[in-house]
């Protein structure tokens, strides 16, 4: 496996399998045994790590944390996070959630083996990091900003395939109240994505659930917490009994995209 590898068009074929796992909406919290929606989630966070060292696509090229990784916005927490994935010895990519503090994140996380945002390359892939975090709403936005540095990125990696990761969710998940704090300009980031045959695939976190659908060229993936799981297709606020759970891909050098959502059932 690679990590940080470049290779052009013509040694797409002989690039590696790229592996990636992808955790997301951990909520710890400034005490260790805090409890959210019925789970102690420092506890379910350090279940998952446990199950997915013992799977046989161990280790992964890379982590990616797509957000809601403290709850308190407490630097304790982003420490406790920290301390558990530094020792797993891959690089760990993270996006700050709505309720994370992105510049408290940064100061806790800003050094290897973690990196906040930007660009990772691995195999003939590149993920591109993007903050839809938006101060005081529970909805997601890239803004102009955010949007340049889209274009930019797919500029910059024409030739390559391109995995976009993210926060909140650009497609509607069928439930009115979830689809009411998505990403606010998701029509424009749709538009983005629409034109670049490069992107094929975007994940997200945000929805605390599975979803996994083909948009035109493109794989449109959804992953569960380490903690407490959302009810699917509900209009009101609803809890599912799905255990904790995260999600491993495999990125293959022709654009394929093989995932798998692994749920741990033995987490209390």
């Amino acid at each position: 496996m690679s990590r940080d590898t470049q290779h052009g068009p013509a040694m797409a074929d002989a690039a590696p399998i790229a592996v990636l796992l992808h955790l997301t909406d951990t909520h710890l919290h400034a005490t260790a045994d805090s409890r959210m929606r019925g789970v102690t989630t420092y506890r379910t966070l350090l279940a998952v790590l446990e199950s997915v060292r013992r799977d046989p696509r161990w280790p992964p090229d890379a982590v990616v944390v797509t957000g809601d990784i403290v709850q308190d916005e407490s630097r304790a927490g982003y420490e406790r996070f920290r301390d558990a994935l530094a020792p797993l010895g891959a690089p760990v990519l993270c996006i700050p959630g709505n309720h994370d503090d992105p510049s408290l994140m940064q100061s806790v996380l800003g050094k290897p083996p973690f990196q906040v945002g930007g660009q990772f390359r691995a195999g003939a892939w590149t993920m591109v990091l993007l903050s839809t975090f938006a101060a005081g709403d529970d909805g997601g936005v890239l803004g102009p900003d955010g949007l340049a540095m889209l274009g930019a990125a797919l500029t910059e990696n024409a030739t390559r395939h391109v995995l976009i990761c993210m926060h909140h969710h650009p497609l509607p998940m069928g439930s009115a109240w979830l689809d009411g704090v998505g990403l606010r300009d998701a029509p424009e980031f749709l538009d983005i994505v629409d034109q670049a045959r490069q992107v094929k695939g975007v994940l997200w976190g945000h929805v605390h659930q599975v979803s996994d659908r083909m948009r035109g060229h493109v794989r449109f993936l959804s992953t569960p917490s380490t903690c407490a799981q959302f009810l699917p297709n509900s209009a009101t606020f609803a809890l599912d009994q799905r255990p904790p759970g995260a999600r491993w891909l495999r990125l293959y050098p022709d654009g394929h995209i093989d995932s798998e959502v692994q749920w741990v059932t033995d987490s209390s």
